[in-house]
């Protein structure tokens, strides 16, 4: 397989920190960032950092949107209001400034895949965590449009990464987190499944299984 051109958020930790490892190690190409790189709420930083990145290696091929954060368990009326807004800036509007910025060169190229993290719960719902849920359930909206706005040669997919043991989720859940995957394991799966992605998948809803 050819190396990849690889666009990856939410790089320095977690599920983006395992997938950087599975596809550096493969041969391909991963302009990745963190928070304390590039924070994906500041759409100017997010712009210019593209920017940067279009200029040195063009369009990238595969463009993962993978930044997110989760709200620390509560029913909903309990969440402050200013969580509530760190979870849809980063989950949501993080993720349109990254498209923004990103694919109108994959665009006028005609090529390349886009994909979303999404979530199980993006497609189910749990208590306590309703602002997750939220952001998640959005995502799987927003990227089935955007499928439907690309031209031929291109695709967007919302994944479902299905469950690991990350931070995150210990967050959530502490006391089975530790039941699961880690991300090193299940990014020896993902990877691949996800550089396999091609047109024929666009707009369709995938899991890693």
């Amino acid at each position: 397989m050819a190396g990849k051109t690889i666009v990856l958020t939410g790089a320095t930790r977690g599920l983006g920190r395992a997938l950087l490892h599975e596809f550096t190690a493969a041969g391909h190409t991963v302009l990745g960032c963190g928070r304390s790189t590039v924070d994906v709420r500041d759409a100017d930083a997010v712009s210019k950092w593209a920017t940067r990145v279009l200029d040195s290696h063009g369009p990238p091929d595969l463009l993962i949107n993978n930044a997110a954060l989760m709200n620390a368990p509560a029913p909903l009326w309990q969440v402050p209001a200013a969580e509530f807004d760190d979870v849809i800036d980063v989950n949501i509007k993080g993720v349109a400034n990254v498209i923004r910025a990103f694919v109108p060169a994959m665009v006028a190229r005609a090529s390349g895949i886009i994909v979303n993290l999404s979530s199980g719960w993006g497609r189910s719902t749990s208590p306590d965590v309703a602002p997750y849920c939220a952001t998640k359930y959005a995502i799987e909206g927003l990227t089935l449009a955007l499928a439907q706005e690309l031209p031929r040669g291109m695709a967007a997919i919302p994944l479902n990464p299905g469950v690991i043991d990350t931070d995150m989720l210990r967050q959530a859940w502490e006391d089975g987190a530790a039941s699961y995957p880690k991300p090193e394991a299940w990014a020896k799966r993902a990877a691949p499944f996800i550089l396999g992605f091609s047109e024929k998948d666009n707009g369709r809803s995938l899991s890693v299984n």
